[in-house]
Formats: structure tokens, C-alpha cells, sequence
């Protein structure tokens, strides 16, 4: 695995701060990440794995034409592991990601009526990278909008693996194994469905 000469002060700093977040009960601590290198394909397409039923499925033994594709956000309020998964279906961008968040605050603002903060958990990925001007600026709007403190917590380069978010990808995956995602509409219910 690579490491960089910082990666143990970085990862001492993650500890640190999220269990810092953890302890003050003002304080939402969130984990984010897209899943951009792995867009979802729709279409009639073979995922691979098994599905159940009693007829057997048929699929497209290759993936050289798909529908679209579908960028895959996840959110998870890791006080409660509650997920909420958002689909674009344009790349991943910095305005996509605080688009996301800004939703998830209005959707679910009533249930932390007593938070003043946020420390998120993500890795240095393209479009939420420190250096973005894009992804700043639109991170500062947004603590202006919600009148909440934002911190953002970086997981060291190429270890993002560590990340909460990250489980929640496999499980979306071992899910949807074997179905057919030949539509937008199934491909969100299915993910809609995952327990």
C-alpha cells in the first residue's frame, strides 16, 4: 500500500478530530464519498452474481452500450449509520457533491434542531480536494446558508479505504448483485431497498 511520510500524523489527526466530533453532542459527524470510478451502466447489462427467480434473466453478455450512467453519492450520519444515497447523471463535480449535502441538510434539519456543527469525513478525491476552489467556495456558501460550522476531515492519500462511506459501497454492490438495472427508475429502487 502506498503511504506518504504524513500518513500516521494525518491519520492521528482523523482519530483526534472525529472523536472529538463524537464527544461534543452539538457536533454532526458525517462521511461522504461518490463513487465516480465506478459509474453505475443502465441498461441490459449482466452485473455479474446470481439473481433469484423463476425465470432466468437475460442480459447483454457486454457492456459496449448502456442508457446512461449514474454517479453514485453516498452520505452517512455515522452517529446513526443512517445512509442516504444521492444518482447524477453527469460526472462528478464539486457543485454536485454540496448540491447533495445542501439537500440532505434540508431533508433532514428538523431531526438536529441542537447542531451548530459538522465534521465530515472524506478523502482528497478530485472534486472535494482542499485545493478546488470550486469545492471551497461552494462549502463556504453552504456554512453561510445553514449557519453551520463545517469541518472537513481529509483521509490520507490512498488510504480513502478507511473512510465509513466506503463499507456502504460494497453492501450497495453485493445488493444489486445479479439484477438488471435496465432503467434509472430500477436501479433507485433497488438502491432504495437496500437494508
Amino acid at each position: 500500500m502506498k503511504k506518504i511520510a504524513q500518513t500516521d500524523a494525518i491519520f492521528e489527526n482523523v482519530f483526534r478530530e472525529n472523536q472529538t466530533a463524537d464527544e461534543n453532542p452539538n457536533s454532526l459527524r458525517l462521511s461522504i464519498d461518490t463513487k465516480a470510478k465506478a459509474k453505475v451502466k443502465i441498461g441490459n447489462l449482466s452485473r455479474g452474481g446470481k439473481a433469484r427467480g423463476l425465470e432466468a434473466k437475460i442480459a447483454d453478455h457486454h457492456d459496449t452500450e448502456w442508457q446512461s450512467l449514474l454517479v453514485p453519492f453516498g452520505i452517512l450520519n455515522t452517529n446513526n449509520d443512517q445512509l442516504s444515497i444521492y444518482f447524477g447523471q453527469s460526472a462528478e463535480t464539486s457543485d454536485f457533491i454540496v448540491d447533495c449535502l445542501s439537500d440532505w441538510w434540508e431533508q433532514h434539519q428538523a431531526d438536529y434542531g441542537d447542531m451548530n456543527e459538522w465534521v465530515i469525513d472524506l478523502d482528497g478525491g478530485s472534486a472535494a480536494r482542499s485545493d478546488r476552489t470550486q469545492f471551497i467556495k461552494r462549502m463556504v456558501e453552504l456554512a453561510q446558508h445553514t449557519q453551520l460550522r463545517i469541518r472537513l476531515i481529509y483521509y490520507p492519500p490512498y488510504h480513502s479505504q478507511y473512510n465509513p462511506i466506503e463499507r456502504c459501497w460494497a453492501t450497495l454492490e453485493n445488493y444489486w448483485n445479479g439484477a438488471i438495472l435496465d432503467s434509472v427508475e430500477t436501479a433507485l429502487q433497488w438502491a432504495a431497498n437496500m437494508r
